[in-house]
């Protein structure tokens, strides 16, 4: 018969090697900033630009689902991305929708602000923004729309070249 001694220093010694697992489990995942939201990028198996952007957020905190779809179509339509407005990925976070190229600083942006709004569009594919960077490193001016409910769009963020320090 184990004395209650042992079986009390048995149980904290469980617990401790739980602890230590917890820990470890925790150092070895996700390597998302705290308090940022995973986002969920639909894109296609083949595209890049779609990679390299879904690597953009990852590196500025963002837990990254990318998921290859072959017709992004129906997801454009079902988050309200407005015609003409589209571009070679959609991805969605905390009730929003991102479309295109849009910089990780104005997402964060939007759900640090939280409008009442449907999304992000950054129409096309800009030259120079995140996932269509050249090595150049020119950037053409681009403008990042704040979709509204309603369809209508505002200018949320400009973007273009820095001037040379």
């Amino acid at each position: 018969m184990i004395g209650s001694h042992q079986t009390s220093a048995m149980r904290e010694g469980s617990w401790f090697v739980a602890l230590i697992a917890a820990v470890a489990i925790s150092a070895c995942g996700s390597s998302a900033e705290p308090g940022v939201p995973s986002i969920t990028v639909y894109k296609s198996a083949t595209c890049g630009c779609c990679r390299q952007w879904a690597e953009h957020l990852r590196d500025a905190g963002f837990d990254v689902d990318a998921r290859n779809v072959e017709n992004l179509n129906p997801i454009k339509e079902r988050v309200g991305v407005p015609a003409g407005h589209g571009s070679c990925h959609t991805a969605e976070v905390a009730g929003y929708f991102v479309e295109g190229h849009v910089p990780a600083d104005d997402v964060k942006r939007l759900l640090a602000e939280r409008p009442d709004a449907r999304g992000l569009a950054v129409p096309g594919m800009p030259v120079g923004s995140p996932g269509m960077e050249t090595p150049s490193g020119e950037v053409k001016p681009y403008d990042v729309l704040l979709v509204a409910r309603d369809g209508s769009t505002t200018v949320f963020a400009h973007h273009e070249q820095e001037a040379p320090k």
